[in-house]
């Protein structure tokens, strides 16, 4: 017996993207387009979103500055219409208006990952070309079974709502997917990772990052600090997007050099020592996270290489003197921040001392 097979596309793809990639491959910018086709930046704005119906005489004018016909552009924008309208059929169903009380919807409006206005159909239709699915158990299957299970190295605490696991990570994806990287070359990032040590003593974010996202893609990494919508408690995440395509994921979660860092680091041993069949989504080290061999391997491998074999001993030695904590991190290269956390993590001093030392960040939107 025969199956029948739907050739219904399952994604909605709106003419602005179209548009988005020929402008990059123009070198055209967003203000000189607007100038071209005669449009305000707000109105260019809707049309790459899917928000403005392509007319005749707009289509003329995509034709004119994008290249194609005009009767193109109006059939691109036709086929948009109709697949929206499909989805926009399936998202009003009682299962996929549910579905919106499992994604952290109130964050993803107000971090701009999605737009969407008070209906809840059209608030469906916009996760769903989010997450690029055809539907809630698409979006079951690709996202929310796998965060469940032990392949997605995660607290109880947050892997108890994957719809905002889910987002964190979708979105960390997209933003690594315009990352341009260098072929995937694990010998040399490994000896970058040596190197970026010397940056941990930079205060300012707004310096180091930058720095640290092109190092990384040089090496062919794909480094993304991303802050994590409420019901998402991770720290970082590590996955290889293709086989030959590792991203890092971070969140900036607690905001001190030391979680950065420790994170930063704890996520490359992940790319270099466990390959590219699982996903790490990660808490820090006595955070409530789940451990395991590969977590603890992690660990370890993040601790030698902020504090290198040759000088832990004499970390040990140290105690809650303040100069002297100041003095070793001089010594070895790294922040004093992360001097203090190695201390606290290993509990030669407790949790509460010596924090006045750590870098403290905060977002830009804050």
């Amino acid at each position: 017996m025969t199956e029948k097979v739907s050739l219904e596309p399952d994604w909605v793809s709106p003419p602005g993207e179209t548009v988005a990639a020929i402008l990059n491959e123009l070198g055209v910018g967003l203000t000189e387009f607007a100038s071209r086709v005669r449009r305000s930046a707000e109105e260019v704005d809707c049309l790459l979103h899917g928000e403005t119906v392509i007319g005749e005489e707009l289509a003329e004018r995509l034709a004119e500055v994008l290249g194609s016909s005009a009767s193109f552009w109006k059939k691109r924008d036709q086929c948009y219409r109709r697949d929206l309208q499909r989805l926009t059929e399936r998202a009003s169903s009682p299962d996929a208006v549910a579905w919106l009380s499992e994604l952290p919807l109130k964050d993803m409006k107000k971090l701009g990952w999605i737009r969407a206005d008070g209906e809840k159909a059209r608030a469906a239709v916009a996760c769903m070309q989010f997450f690029g699915v055809a539907g809630v158990i698409d979006w079951r299957r690709t996202y929310a079974e796998p965060i469940r299970t032990p392949a997605f190295r995660s607290s109880a605490a947050f892997a108890s709502n994957p719809g905002a696991v889910a987002a964190w990570l979708r979105q960390g994806e997209i933003l690594a997917s315009e990352i341009d990287c260098n072929q995937w070359d694990p010998t040399k990032f490994r000896e970058e990772l040596y190197e970026l040590r010397a940056m941990t003593r930079e205060e300012d974010p707004d310096k180091f990052v930058p720095e640290l996202i092109r190092r990384c893609a040089a090496c062919g990494v794909a480094v993304v600090v991303l802050r994590a919508p409420g019901g998402c408690r991770a720290s970082g995440a590590a996955r290889f997007l293709v086989p030959a395509r590792p991203m890092i994921l971070l969140s900036g979660r607690h905001l001190t050099d030391d979680h950065f860092w420790f994170t930063f680091y704890h996520e490359a041993g992940h790319l270099l020592l466990h390959g590219h069949t699982i996903v790490f989504v990660d808490t820090l080290p006595g955070d409530d996270g789940l451990s395991g061999k590969e977590e603890e391997q992690a660990n370890q491998f993040a601790s030698d290489l902020l504090i290198p074999q040759e000088h832990q001993a004499e970390l040990l030695r140290l105690t809650a003197d303040k100069i002297a904590v100041m003095r070793f991190a001089r010594k070895i290269g790294v922040s004093r921040g992360i001097v203090v956390g190695q201390l606290q993590y290993r509990k030669v001093i407790p949790l509460n001392y010596l924090n006045r030392l750590k870098y403290r960040f905060r977002w830009s939107d804050d």
